[in-house]
């Protein structure tokens, strides 16, 4: 694909879940937009797929955080700290935080533990508390839709669409449910979920088929499916998500990259 078609780079950071793993870091991805560089979730491992994948933790622009468990926000203490070394002037553009309700209590109770350990440079973090009434956020380099899902409170999923009309949805951790639908109609990436094989189907997560069934109701042009648990490693995880799904699929790893240009 020639390089100046892409709109969107996209890079899986961690596709594992809460269970330590060589393999598999927990969840986050990093997408890249003209100037942009998102960090979407920011689980444990998360710092040193950065660092492999060539990208320095002060380049990070912006955070998003699909929900508050500590498999996907477990490194962000550690990023914050990082910032400071050497000193808490290293970072040159403003680091801004998206979350669904509850960020800015969140946010309160790591101050509680860590003070100002977690400070960076002043006025160099804003946090962005999301409802129902702001679905949309424009920024210079693409706009963010969110729109809320099946798992906890404040649980979201964020769409990206770059500056050439080029858009990919991450789920976050969620059940079935016609929110990730809606906003993954036409997307050219869905990122999505797919916890456990079919047979082992919880509430608040989904399973391969599901998220195929997801994937082919709103005609997404290709799927990855990620965060597995280590009971996926025995099934064949693109034989269940076949069942549902005909397009184009990926099974993510760490550090798996994908290039989106309009079509």
């Amino acid at each position: 694909m020639a390089e100046n078609k892409i709109d969107i780079t996209v890079t899986i950071l961690g596709s594992g879940t809460c269970v330590p793993s060589l393999d598999r870091s927990s969840c986050a991805v990093l997408v890249e937009v003209k100037d942009a560089k998102i960090l979407i979730d920011c689980g444990p491992g998360t710092i040193r797929r950065l660092l492999e994948n060539g990208t320095k933790i002060y380049d990070i622009s912006h955070i998003l955080l699909s929900h508050f468990h500590p498999d996907h926000t477990g490194e962000l203490i550690p990023f914050l700290f990082s910032n400071k070394y050497p000193d808490a002037t290293c970072r040159q553009i403003p680091l801004s935080i998206i979350a669904g309700r509850g960020l800015a209590d969140f946010y309160s109770g790591l101050k509680k533990v860590f003070g100002h350990w977690i400070d960076i440079a002043p006025n160099s973090l804003n946090l962005v508390e999301i409802d129902k009434n702001n679905r949309f956020k424009n920024f210079n380099d693409f706009t963010l839709e969110m729109i809320s899902v099946e798992h906890n409170a404040e649980s979201l999923a964020f769409k990206i669409i770059g500056g050439k009309g080029t858009s990919l949805v991450y789920s976050g951790d969620t059940d079935y449910c016609d929110n990730l639908i809606d906003i993954s109609v036409n997307t050219n990436l869905l990122i999505c979920e797919s916890a456990l094989p079919d047979e082992l189907k919880v509430k608040g997560h989904l399973t391969p088929s599901e998220a195929g069934e997801i994937a082919t109701k709103a005609n997404v042009k290709q799927l990855v499916l990620t965060h597995f648990y280590p009971e996926c490693d025995n099934v064949d995880i693109e034989f269940q998500c076949r069942k549902t799904y005909s397009g184009p699929l990926f099974l993510a790893r760490d550090l798996m990259k994908i290039d989106l240009a309009p079509l």
